[in-house]
């Protein structure tokens, strides 16, 4: 058996054991498993995998998509330029396993994002900080798009929320939550923006896909903005990390890397 899994806290939210789960039925793959697997603290992965021979490699989900990157041996150059890890591969050597991560939030993110792209086009707002905003964030300097990040904390390049005001919304017209405000089971919880001041003009992505429509969402396409939710970017992202574990496209191994 080849085991797979998310790592994360929480991780109840998630589609992925479903969407791996019947890809394995539909391919007939039997000897394939993904399970979610919450850690409460990052330090005891090293630990929780000498307990799992069968693990193959894992995604990485909040709050743990920077600090992994601490424990790989190699990382991808592409997450390494973005400084985020969502997937990591356990690759035998001939001295023992090594974990090396990649960045396929950045892939997904952008083949769902771009064609939502018009003329209109001139900003975006990046509500949170976290791994998945720095994926966003190269995706938007590789498309020339500027933008701006929103912050719980003051800090020299970034706003806090109570700076978002309706200037900032006229000037700013995708906005996009890379925070879990919002996110299953706090279906009622929204990010503290300005809702009054967003219209028909405006762009809004929600990285999250549980629930379909988060209260961010909700109240764009109230206020006549155009809107989608992760999901896509789930399954884009997805498909890329299957290349990236299944050792028969030839692909798992063989990469370039960066020892860390």
């Amino acid at each position: 058996m080849k085991k797979l899994g998310l790592f994360g806290y929480p991780v109840g939210h998630s589609f992925s054991k479903i969407f791996f789960g019947e890809k394995f039925d539909r391919e007939q793959l039997q000897d394939w498993e993904y399970e979610l697997y919450p850690i409460e603290k990052i330090e005891k992965l090293k630990s929780f995998l000498k307990d799992e021979p069968e693990m193959v490699g894992f995604n990485v989900t909040v709050p743990y998509k920077v600090a992994v990157v601490n424990y790989l041996d190699e990382i991808d150059p592409l997450a390494l330029t973005i400084g985020s890890v969502n997937t990591v591969s356990i690759i035998e050597t001939q001295i023992g396993k090594k974990l090396k991560g990649y960045n396929t939030d950045a892939y997904g993110f952008e083949k769902s994002f771009k064609p939502l792209l018009n003329t209109s086009i001139n900003k975006a707002l990046i509500l949170g900080t976290g791994g998945s905003s720095r994926a966003v964030k190269y995706v938007l300097r590789d498309l020339n798009i500027p933008y701006t990040s929103v912050s719980r904390n003051k800090h020299d390049n970034r706003i806090q929320y109570d700076e978002v005001t309706e200037a900032t919304l006229q000037e700013h017209n995708i906005i996009i939550n890379t925070t879990p405000v919002g996110m299953f089971p706090n279906v009622d919880e929204a990010p503290l923006i300005p809702y009054q001041f967003i219209n028909k003009d405006h762009l809004l992505f929600d990285l999250i896909y549980n629930p379909e429509e988060t209260l961010f969402l909700k109240k764009g396409r109230e206020a006549g903005a155009r809107t989608k939710n992760g999901l896509e970017m789930l399954l884009l992202q997805s498909d890329k990390c299957w290349e990236i574990w299944n050792p028969t496209v030839g692909v798992r191994g063989q990469e370039s890397g960066v020892s860390v």
